[in-house]
């Protein structure tokens, strides 16, 4: 996939700025930097290095060579200081200095740090240049980056944060596909660029999913778990989590008594898959009836590795003995449309804020969210800075969205002490007609079809 405009966009406005800048750009594990890194600078003169995992020595010396060899440098000295007072652009234009997967090079080398900002503040090299502190560890780039640097933090001008695709942007990648095969291929990809890139539109949701995640010398067959081991070390207390936050016990207390492991530990492992972006706490939109609500609830935040704990994880025994196809048939078909209610919910949000942003919906939305109670959920709460609501309702996997679904909304919304004068009603199949006869006498609804969005 190409690189989006966004990204470059900002990448070009900390370009064209006068003088110095220095930049923190991360993004998690597929997003595909890289790509975006090779767009910007095509045009451009510049110096881009990737850190490896090595000694501060041997990545001191490696660099040093890369330098000598793109610049025609002689140099006197193994130092990142003698290193960025020998690179040029050769003209005043700006140049443009990489350093990807900087968190290898700055956890071991202070030097580094020292002479990186020597070179934003012109005390090495006197021409302008952006300097691009490139890494895909979330951990490193939200909770240590910064205080790496100590007080030269305030030398960092801004941080970049490379998301995942949303759901317009996956409809536009896949442009022979069906509405509502995009939602699928979303609920199980996530947006990840890499990911993406290497689903086949020719064929359908089951062979992509046979070929690139249950078959053994599939693409993304061990990526659910490379994901987390990526940063996170105690691979099988994660997996135990995740499992079983997966099967439906969500809750602290439900992780204490089905993992064994003490809540401190629970405590410790759940923050850092947090940090990760893999888990999430669920918190119910603030209405008048918290006491109705469900607290302490987490989910798996991650799309794709939700979507390998959910299905392929717990039947793992199988997934060996049985062909891709059966396993497929077996595990996954049967409730792939339950699975995949919340990312109609999802989509069905960002197709609410789209609208708020051309200024077609009948107020402007301030906060978003939902409510999950504890004998019913509300779908959608979209709230304008003075407290009126847009509620939204949305049917996945029924055959019509019907009066008695709405009815069951309405109870929610008692218990959840919420009144609206505006309800979207999203369903991916029809309505009943009895609704429709009722919408048309009832100005506060809104029916969407899923082929709208």
């Amino acid at each position: 996939m190409k690189a989006r405009t966004t990204d470059l966009k900002k990448l070009e406005s900390y370009y064209e700025k006068s003088g110095n800048q220095m930049l923190l750009l991360y993004g998690r594990r597929g997003c595909q930097k890289e790509e975006l890194i090779r767009e910007f600078v095509k045009d451009k003169k510049h110096f881009y290095y990737r850190c490896r995992q090595a000694s501060a020595l041997e990545q001191r010396k490696m660099m040093g060579r890369e330098i000598a060899g793109q610049f025609d440098a002689k140099l006197q000295k193994d130092t990142y200081d003698e290193y960025f007072n020998r690179i040029k652009s050769g003209d005043p234009s700006k140049l443009v200095v990489v350093i990807d997967e900087a968190q290898y090079v700055i956890k071991k080398d202070p030097e580094f740090i020292e002479s990186i900002v020597k070179l934003r503040m012109k005390r090495l090299y006197p021409g302008p240049v952006l300097i691009l502190l490139v890494t895909s560890s979330l951990v490193w780039a939200r909770q240590e980056a910064l205080s790496a640097f100590g007080e030269n933090a305030k030398r960092i001008d801004g941080q970049i944060a490379i998301d995942n695709y949303n759901f317009l942007e996956a409809v536009r990648a896949f442009p022979k596909t069906s509405v509502r095969d995009c939602i699928k291929i979303y609920g199980v990809l996530g947006g990840v660029p890499a990911y993406m890139d290497r689903w086949d539109e020719s064929e359908d949701i089951r062979a992509n999913i046979c070929r690139l995640i249950l078959s053994p010398d599939g693409a993304l067959f061990t990526e659910a778990e490379d994901v987390i081991s990526a940063e996170l070390r105690e691979l099988s207390v994660y997996n135990t989590i995740l499992a079983t936050i997966a099967r439906g016990d969500n809750k602290l207390n439900d992780l204490f008594h089905m993992t064994g492991f003490s809540r401190a530990k629970i405590s410790v492992y759940m923050k850092n898959l947090s940090h990760f972006d893999i888990i999430e706490k669920l918190v119910s939109f603030e209405t008048g009836g918290w006491e109705n609500s469900k607290k302490g609830v987490y989910q798996i935040k991650d799309t794709f590795v939700n979507f390998w704990f959910k299905f392929v994880y717990p039947n793992q025994s199988d997934l060996y003995l049985m062909s891709p196809e059966q396993f497929y048939d077996t595990y996954i078909a049967p409730e792939l449309d339950a699975y995949l209610k919340r990312y109609f919910r999802d989509v069905c949000t960002e197709y609410l804020m789209i609208l708020n942003q051309m200024g077609k919906l009948p107020l402007s939305i301030h906060k978003v969210g939902t409510w999950v109670g504890k004998t019913g959920n509300i779908d959608i709460i979209a709230q304008s800075t003075d407290r009126q609501n847009i509620i939204g309702f949305c049917n996945w996997d029924q055959p019509l969205m019907t009066m008695q679904m709405c009815e069951d909304m309405a109870t929610a919304m008692e218990q959840a002490k919420l009144d609206s004068n505006h309800y979207y009603l999203f369903s991916a199949t029809d309505f009943e007609p009895e609704l429709k006869k009722y919408v048309t006498m009832d100005q506060r609804f809104v029916l969407i079809d899923m082929n709208e969005l």
